[in-house]
């Protein structure tokens, strides 16, 4: 489980002095802990790793995002620091699809949906998501789908 490799390298970082990972490590297993509190009063997902992956993507996001910003406004200092909090995070990531990959995937849902224009994408997107989910940039994958029955 992701949850086990996370606190394995915790433990690691700890010992081996990296205050860095140590703390993108400790601010991963918060985010996780913040999740599972609000699991508790909504619909937890069945599946653990999901959770997990569902939160490590969204906090890849905002790094990404704020990384972008500090390089707008001449901070690269912090734009730095947000980059290797984005490494650390993405180590505990599921190898992501390939765009060929999602493509397929993309294909194989339209045929068996009978998907045929873009006012069909919310049901594309809906099937893609519990399908690959942990697996894919949702972002990404909302382009391809569109491109998909666009064209």
């Amino acid at each position: 489980m992701i949850r086990d490799d996370i606190k394995a390298a915790l433990v690691a970082a700890m010992k081996g002095g990296d205050k860095a990972g140590t703390a993108a490590i400790r601010l991963i297993q918060s985010e996780i802990k913040n999740r599972d509190i609000e699991a508790r009063t909504g619909g937890a997902p069945a599946d653990d790793d999901a959770l997990v992956v569902e939160v490590l993507q969204k906090m890849v996001k905002r790094r990404r995002e704020s990384i972008e910003m500090y390089e707008k406004g001449g901070r690269q200092e912090l734009a730095d620091v947000e980059a290797a909090e984005v490494a650390v995070i993405e180590r505990f990531l599921p190898q992501q699809m390939s765009d060929d990959d999602t493509r397929a995937a993309i294909e194989a849902i339209k045929a068996e949906l009978g998907a045929a224009s873009v006012k069909d994408m919310g049901r594309v997107m809906a099937v893609l998501k519990e399908r690959h989910a942990t697996r894919l940039d949702m972002a990404r994958a909302s382009g391809l789908v569109k491109a998909a029955l666009a064209g």
